[in-house]
């Protein structure tokens, strides 16, 4: 039987927006007469839970935010544990506090082994040393000698493709190379325990699929693996257990990993898109009607987008695009030829209209989001709203799981010979 490497609880993580420290001396004195006392911190008791929809802070207490609160749960040796949660649900934190980048307000977390992080773009590195230095650097930081690390140097170059430049300080590197290289460092330099966030997302995809190789080669090998992504399919071709974590707090860390991401991508699906969608220009998305939204496969729906202006705006990209269950872009409707963009709107309402034509998707849930640009601004919306594909009349068999069926609804002829 497998044994913990990493146990974690009753954690949490207290923060106070807009502010480095607490702010003032008099929360100072009486952070520090309370902990000198062995109390609990007087303003955790008022902080509110970390719930991102907010738009504003309606009283005092709202100045403290549980980024993390009451986490518990075990990570066994060999387990490749994928996280999971919306766009600051406080997965990132959780790694930091794991990889003791910063400690926890309250509860404890216990690490037995090495761990190596790939946290963001940029951790880990010194910017003025060469790559060559910072593989170095990673190394000692790890415990490892110099022996060790040499011996592993070429497979790290050889991954990371940054030969050419091993000798060149990273901060000159794209975000490209420095994230090839940080993630060849952590991978190849053997750390009982790998932790991965979703820095991975900016990497082309032949990377994506060779660090992915690599984190399922190093789980086999009995090592840890931490994952954090928004790609589900990774997530379930890669992980062996689910946490989700939603507005700080963990769920039950789960081994029907099929099941726990079908679940968040169910609950995200049915979240209800808050209009108005506002860019930072004063452009607004006031809302999006699909007609029909419930309808059979092999037919079409038209989406209609209700934008304002609040001056006279130049549009240079309008691209609604589609995602299914897994959280997979199915297609794209490029809007620059239809409407002649770039082009100048004048203050006020406008209606946009896209016939997605007749859609030979297998039954199923369907997402919109939309890509809109202007010259100052972006909006990159990945839930605007929703549609169901149903089977085609007459089909009286039981479906396939979503999950078994791929994307097409395939015409096709059959006969027995």
């Amino acid at each position: 039987m497998s044994t913990p490497v990493i146990q974690v609880e009753d954690v949490s993580k207290l923060y106070r927006l807009g502010e480095v420290g607490t702010g003032t001396i008099q929360h100072d004195i009486n952070r520090w007469w309370h902990r000198i006392r062995g109390k609990e911190d007087p303003y955790a008791k008022i902080a509110t839970v970390n719930d991102r929809t907010r738009k504003e802070k309606k009283s005092p207490k709202d100045d403290y935010v549980w980024a993390l609160k009451d986490v518990s749960f075990e990570v066994l040796q060999g387990e490749v544990l994928g996280i999971i949660g919306r766009n600051g649900a406080g997965k990132s934190t959780l790694l930091k506090l794991l990889s003791r980048v910063t400690s926890p307000s309250s509860g404890s977390i216990k690490v037995k082994g090495r761990i190596a992080s790939l946290l963001e773009v940029g951790t880990g590195f010194h910017p003025e040393l060469s790559g060559r230095e910072n593989i170095f650097l990673n190394g000692a930081i790890l415990g490892m000698r110099k022996q060790e690390i040499v011996s592993r140097l070429d497979e790290i170059v050889d991954f990371s493709g940054c030969s050419a430049y091993l000798d060149t300080p990273v901060k000159r590197y794209s975000s490209g190379m420095y994230v090839r290289l940080a993630f060849a460092v952590a991978a190849y330099l053997e750390p009982e325990i790998l932790i991965v966030d979703e820095v991975l997302a900016v990497g082309d995809a032949e990377f994506q699929k060779r660090c992915l190789s690599r984190m399922d080669k190093v789980s086999k090998l009995g090592k840890t693996v931490i994952f954090v992504s928004h790609n589900m399919s990774a997530m379930q071709s890669l992980c062996t257990s689910i946490l989700r974590i939603s507005n700080g707090e963990a769920g039950v860390k789960s081994r029907n990993v099929e099941q726990e991401i079908n679940k968040y991508l169910h609950d995200c699906r049915t979240a209800q898109p808050s209009f108005p969608v506002e860019l930072q220009d004063g452009t607004r998305i006031l809302g999006l009607e699909l007609a029909p939204s419930i309808f059979p496969t092999g037919q079409s729906t038209t989406l209609t987008f209700e934008v304002e202006f609040s001056s006279a705006t130049t549009i240079t990209d309008f691209a609604p695009f589609i995602y299914n269950h897994a959280g997979v872009r199915i297609g794209i409707m490029d809007g620059r030829n239809k409407f002649g963009l770039p082009r100048s709107f004048a203050k006020g309402r406008y209606c946009l209209q896209f016939n997605t034509g007749p859609l030979p998707l297998m039954p199923g849930d369907y997402v919109v989001g939309l890509y809109l640009r202007t010259l100052s601004s972006w909006l990159n919306h990945e839930n605007l709203g929703d549609f169901q594909l149903t089977s085609e009349t007459g089909m009286e068999i039981t479906n396939y799981p979503a999950e078994h069926v791929g994307i097409l609804n395939m015409s096709f002829s059959a006969v027995i010979l």
